[in-house]
């Protein structure tokens, strides 16, 4: 797989010759240095984004070959059908909904007929069962992120995406977020592939990988 853009004198090459292989359950880091290209890499991994060459498969399907409501439906399926997760640096919830409010609605608008409860169990799950009705700018940046959390975890995903998950935390409070997405992680035996540029996350991974100079390495 590569990817790049066209720009007046040619080519700007982001990623070149990836091969990569994740395993179902698998935990997997992608390091490098801001700018390298590791989030470039998840968005296409994600097929948030479409490679400019070679292919992308997701739960045994070509996905660089679907449109974009075809990539969205994949992304959506349930355990069964697949399913991904996602984790941001900037915790992407809705200010004018509540956590449960956060939690529940994609849970909605795939068609759980036990999203409220599903919900509230899941954010009872990540400690925050007496903040159900709490606004995003009435929780930390900590709470925040264990809303973020259920809510991925909450559409029992096979896969999740985590970018920079702990990038906008304190040192303590990122190491007790990132305690509890690998126990969540192990526990419901999700495939994890995880953007970051801290080393000490990294190596709670299964397996580390690099990216430099748009190439993709292994890393001891």
């Amino acid at each position: 797989m590569e990817h790049g853009f066209t720009v007046p004198h040619g080519t700007l090459s982001i990623l070149r010759d990836i091969h990569l292989r994740v395993k179902a359950g698998e935990s997997l880091a992608v390091l490098g240095p801001s700018g390298s290209g590791k989030s470039t890499l998840l968005g296409l991994l994600a097929g948030l984004d479409r490679p400019s060459g070679g292919r992308i498969e997701m739960f045994g399907t070509r996905i660089d070959d679907l449109d974009e409501d075809g990539r969205a439906a994949l992304r959506a399926g349930d355990r069964d059908a697949g399913g991904v997760g996602f984790v941001f640096q900037s915790f992407q919830l809705l200010p004018a909904l509540t956590a449960l409010e956060n939690v529940r609605l994609p849970l909605e608008l795939s068609g759980n007929r036990d999203a409220d409860a599903r919900a509230r169990d899941w954010l009872g799950r990540v400690g925050l069962g007496d903040r159900l009705d709490h606004f995003p700018r009435q929780l930390s940046g900590g709470e925040q992120q264990r809303v973020a959390l259920a809510r991925a975890f909450a559409g029992d995903p096979a896969l999740l995406f985590a970018d920079e998950p702990t990038g906008n935390l304190d040192r303590a409070t990122g190491a007790h977020v990132a305690e509890l997405m690998f126990s969540l992680q192990r526990e419901r035996g999700v495939t994890l592939v995880l953007v970051t540029h801290d080393e000490n996350l990294a190596a709670q991974c299964d397996r580390r990988v690099r990216i430099d100079g748009g190439e993709l390495r292994e890393s001891a």
